[in-house]
């Protein structure tokens, strides 16, 4: 990724063609969780495959387009589908889009994923609000010459999922009668399932949920100053003792049953942006 800059200004180019618009709300939707692509008042979509530089997405459930339109009155930027570490992309192609969505006027970012819940007060369907994670990634997409102009060497990370971003989504949980978690998501590589005893060991390292994404891009997105919420929905229940198959088409399932609450959620948080 030599000369991001450069790379940046020719996606945007593209972009430029198609809307001159700046969009404040930046969303990235993960596995079986692109339903909110309805709630929004669609100007402009643009193929990955379209725009230079993009990665393209080879997850089945991911559709691989760039959204441009309007919640509310809100101007948003959204991705349907995303990348993953597993898929064979460096940390810094997994994150490009989220510095492409800085130069579009991206203050904050909406992050959603489909996650195994290890804590054993989770079920299967429930939505969990991030509020902070452990990258057991193995790499970091940061990691290389630091380019200033986009954001500091060190970046403080005391807040990576900002705290009035979660009491928004919070009060309207509640407001909705939608029961819903808080706690900390470990991001593994995969893309095999974890053991017994990787259960194990990641709830002792004080994990609540394991999943195989979003941790790239909050880093990228904290790293641009900008502020993260991160919605993951528990799609299966990770509990060593009990631990049986999973079905990938079940995991999918789970989390499209679960996607109303959660695009809800998203709906209406943008609003109170």
């Amino acid at each position: 990724m030599e000369n991001l800059i450069e790379k940046i200004h020719e996606t945007l180019n593209i972009i430029r063609q198609n809307t001159k618009e700046e969009y404040p709300v930046g969303i990235i939707l993960g596995t079986g969780l692109g339903g909110l692509v309805k709630e929004i008042e669609i100007d402009h979509e643009i193929d990955y495959a379209d725009l230079p530089h993009f990665p393209l997405s080879t997850v089945e459930s991911h559709k691989g387009k760039l959204i441009f339109g309007t919640i509310g009155n809100k101007k948003v930027v959204a991705m349907q589908g995303r990348f993953h570490y597993y898929e064979g992309y460096s940390m810094k192609q997994i994150t490009y889009p989220v510095r492409v969505m800085k130069f579009l006027g991206v203050k904050t970012l909406l992050v959603s994923n489909a996650c195994g819940g290890m804590n054993p007060h989770f079920k299967r369907g429930d939505i969990m609000l991030m509020t902070d994670h452990i990258n057991l990634l193995g790499d970091n997409p940061l990691i290389g010459k630091n380019i200033d102009e986009l954001g500091p060497r060190f970046p403080d990370m005391s807040e990576p999922y900002d705290k009035e971003l979660i009491k928004f989504a919070e009060d309207v949980a509640l407001e909705n009668k939608i029961k819903i978690q808080k706690g900390v998501y470990v991001a593994v590589p995969g893309p095999n399932l974890e053991t017994r005893a990787e259960y194990r060991f990641l709830r002792a390292t004080g994990a609540d949920v394991v999943g195989m994404s979003t941790i790239p891009e909050n880093i990228v997105a904290n790293h641009m100053g900008m502020k993260v919420l991160g919605i993951s929905i528990i799609t299966d229940e990770c509990f060593p003792d009990s631990l049986k198959p999973v079905d990938v088409n079940e995991i999918i399932a789970t989390a499209m049953n679960a996607e109303p609450k959660m695009t809800l959620i998203m709906k209406e948080v943008v609003k109170r942006i």
